[in-house]
């Protein structure tokens, strides 16, 4: 596969369909919190402590929610290696449902297979060999498959 998009692929990064990564800026209810990314969500549910979940609600950006739980790895629920994927799967149904115009570009992508083209995450993306695991890009594609 080659590092553009094509009739067989769609990468997500910063590109058309940048509203895949949880980076973008779309704003998410999730569990009676509003959010300012996907991002700041997924994050949030790695912690029962108040005051992590305080810091991770005043992150003004994606970048800093990730810092945030990064620094605060020792205090991560202690399955939360189980958890993550589904966790992700039942964020990215809620930004769908959320957001008409994510919809609409899971929707456009039609069976194209969504790569998180990430040179940083060989686990959520494809990394910088370009072999990751692309677990987000996964995801995506089983959220449009279940998208009515």
């Amino acid at each position: 596969m080659h590092g553009l998009d094509n009739e067989k692929q769609i990468l997500f990064y910063e590109q058309e369909f940048y509203v895949f990564s949880n980076f973008s800026a779309f704003m998410l209810e999730w569990k009676g919190a509003l959010w300012m990314t996907s991002e700041h969500a997924y994050h949030s549910e790695k912690f029962t402590d108040k005051k992590v979940l305080k810091e991770l609600k005043a992150a003004r950006s994606a970048h800093d929610a990730l810092k945030v739980a990064h620094a605060h790895k020792d205090k991560y629920i202690k399955d939360w290696d189980e958890k993550k994927l589904g966790v992700m799967k039942e964020i990215l149904h809620a930004k769908v449902q959320q957001h008409t115009y994510v919809k609409k570009k899971l929707l456009q992508s039609g069976n194209k297979v969504l790569i998180e083209n990430s040179w940083r995450d060989s686990y959520w993306g494809w990394g910088p060999s370009k072999d990751g695991e692309n677990h987000l890009g996964k995801l995506w594609m089983e959220v449009r498959s279940e998208v009515v």
